[in-house]
């Protein structure tokens, strides 16, 4: 059994894939089995499987938990009332749209009334199918109440989670672990889990995966070392409360609509628990980046934090990519990310500061997203003000930023919700509309002379 360390207020485990174990109460876990016919104090085993049961070792992910009360012991799901019509997990004609525009949000403004994690989330965009086990949403939250009395429950996929305004103090069936803005949390698929706002109003950002699971990048030539080094990755120690909750509602999320099942009990009642499939925490501020040291730019994906693979190798369903605080050296280089067009999707979020490619409009708890081939890069006074510098830039340190971006393979479309949003910036196109032709030739070059003979 790991030792526990101290994961800000909590204690957590330490480690990526890990299979961990953890006791409230000393001698709750079960010695040498996992199911025995009477478990130590009386509790229910019970076992959650995040892929199935014959799956590669490698890749196989279960837990055992060791529990006051099963999880069955409820009472039929209904669905909710109200609902809530922003989510969604199936990307059709009729529930979303196709748009190759370049698209960005500006941060949204604080609820005005009362309104939780899960009645906060909305769609953005998404491809593919829960039903189908295969593509991904991403949302937006924001809310300004804890959950009360309720737990929720992803039966659709993992969610990464991305506070950007406001700690998170999520409650697990493993345990609990605080989130603060630069920090992200994964909530792997069929876990139970509350979200407390100890600071108030709270908003960020979710990518949930259908289907399969984040792992780290390989890191091919890097080498053994670097990027997120598995050990800051933080999981929680075993926490249980024993207590009577009449009309406590386990809210489950299965295909986009929410079904809501009473019980009269905490799910947090998990007193030991082992395995490798758990929820997880890990500080950005721990990665170590890469970056070109001579000439041009590298490509984004040098800074991938998680990746979702999918069966073709080298291609994502979904990429977790950051641009952290660091330095910039290149030599006669255009140091801001370049002119693109892309066979991947890239939706960008900014959890703190600015971002080097866009001088203006990209906030803070704002959004952009960048379809299959559309076009991108930086700005127009982004780039006239890199160009102004010339050569005589000389190293210089990117700071108080902390950028991301999800990439998937898959094309998304767009929810409704997102196109209809007050919030949608209609003049984003504007920000390239002045970039103008910096095209010269001299009557000298060898290049003129030949067009003027007509070679």
């Amino acid at each position: 059994m790991a030792n526990p360390i101290d994961g800000g207020e909590f204690e957590c485990l330490s480690g990526f894939g890990n299979h961990f174990s953890s006791e409230a109460l000393a001698g709750a876990l079960p010695a040498a089995q996992n199911s025995p016919l009477v478990c130590p104090y009386g509790l229910y085993a019970e076992q959650i499987s995040g892929t199935s049961f014959t799956s590669p070792r490698n890749r196989n992910l279960f837990s055992w938990f060791y529990r006051i009360k099963p999880s069955v012991t409820h009472e039929p799901f209904k669905p909710r009332v109200p609902g809530n019509g922003r989510i969604l997990s199936e990307f059709n004609n009729s529930s979303s749209s196709a748009n190759p525009n370049q698209l960005r949000w500006k941060p949204m403004d604080a609820p005005d009334s009362p309104m939780d994690f899960i009645d906060g989330l909305s769609t953005m965009c998404g491809s593919g199918s829960s039903f189908m086990r295969h593509g991904y949403a991403i949302h937006m939250y924001n809310a300004n109440k804890s959950m009360d009395n309720c737990a929720f429950c992803n039966a659709d996929g993992d969610f990464l989670i991305v506070p950007q305004q406001g700690r998170l103090l999520i409650t697990t069936e493993c345990g609990r672990l605080k989130v603060s803005p630069g920090e992200i949390a994964i909530i792997p698929h069929g876990f139970r889990f509350s979200v407390n706002l100890p600071d108030g109003p709270s908003r960020g950002y979710v990518a949930e995966i259908f289907g399969t699971h984040f792992q780290l990048p390989d890191l091919g030539p890097i080498g053994a070392n670097g990027l997120a080094s598995p050990r800051d990755f933080l999981v929680p120690s075993a926490w249980f409360e024993d207590k009577s909750y009449p009309g406590y509602t386990i809210v489950q999320k299965f295909g986009g609509e929410l079904f809501d099942a009473v019980q009269d009990f905490s799910p947090f009642n998990v007193v030991a628990w082992h395995g490798n499939y758990v929820p997880y925490k890990y500080d950005l501020s721990k990665f170590c980046p890469y970056n070109t040291v001579l000439f041009d730019h590298s490509d984004p994906s040098i800074n991938t934090v998680l990746t979702a693979p999918t069966d073709k190798p080298g291609v994502a369903l979904l990429d977790f990519v950051i641009f952290p605080p660091r330095w910039l050296v290149a030599e006669h280089t255009f140091r801001p990310p370049y002119y693109h067009r892309n066979c991947m999707s890239e939706f960008m979020g900014l959890i703190h500061g600015g971002y080097e490619a866009k001088a203006d409009g990209f906030l803070p708890g704002g959004a952009s997203l960048h379809n299959c081939m559309t076009p991108h890069g930086p700005d127009t006074k982004s780039y006239e003000a890199t160009i102004a510098r010339g050569n005589d830039g000389g190293p210089c340190k990117i700071t108080d930023t902390m950028a991301f971006m999800f990439e998937s393979s898959l094309i998304p479309r767009i929810s409704q919700w997102a196109l209809e949003s007050p919030f949608l910036d209609q003049d984003y196109y504007q920000c390239w509309i002045g970039l103008k032709s910096h095209f010269t030739v001299t009557e000298t070059s060898p290049e003129n002379t030949n067009l003027r003979n007509g070679q």
